[in-house]
């Protein structure tokens, strides 16, 4: 029994306190992109951005993590290759970015919320990897570009709306 309590739970090169802070940064930080994407009724919203980041997060870690398995400290050189995993893990996301864009009535829909996906996994790795400040950065980065310059974006619409002519209305 004490073997396969030993197995769940192994001695780590990162304390266990401090890989949950790391996840439950990368939960907290996702869902600060994906509410904004939720409360704007967007198909990836809070759970999407939230699971994104903190699959980003895990992968970081595990990363991490990798090179401390007993098994590979015999005779075996293992090292860790941090842009791999960065390469993985952002591969992934654009798959799950990319069938969020569509092509609808010669207009492009998605996009900004493929694009906080991708950012949200880029958040999840920086939280994994242990960039807390970057993280938190970017997040707010992210915060303000998306409900500062969306706002913008509103009244800009608004704006050239009522410029047009009433029957180009209709249309739009």
């Amino acid at each position: 029994m004490d073997v396969i309590f030993a197995d769940m739970f192994p001695e780590t090169g990162i304390h266990y306190s401090v890989i949950f802070a790391r996840l439950i940064g990368a939960i907290v930080l996702g869902g600060v992109i994906g509410f904004e994407r939720e409360v704007r009724d967007h198909p990836a919203g809070l759970r999407t951005h939230i699971l994104v980041s903190l699959a980003a997060a895990l992968f970081g870690i595990i990363s991490i993590e990798a090179v401390q398995v007993p098994s590979f400290a015999n005779d075996q050189q293992v090292r860790i290759d941090p842009l791999r995993v960065i390469e993985a893990v952002t591969a992934g996301v654009a798959f799950l970015a990319a069938g969020m864009i569509v092509f609808s009535r010669g207009k492009v829909k998605g996009l900004t919320t493929g694009a906080g996906m991708w950012l949200s996994g880029a958040i999840g790795l920086a939280m994994g990897f242990g960039y807390w400040p970057v993280a938190f950065f970017a997040t707010a980065a992210a915060v303000c570009v998306l409900f500062a310059l969306g706002k913008m974006e509103q009244r800009l619409e608004r704006d050239s709306g009522k410029n047009l002519p009433p029957e180009d209305e209709a249309d739009s």
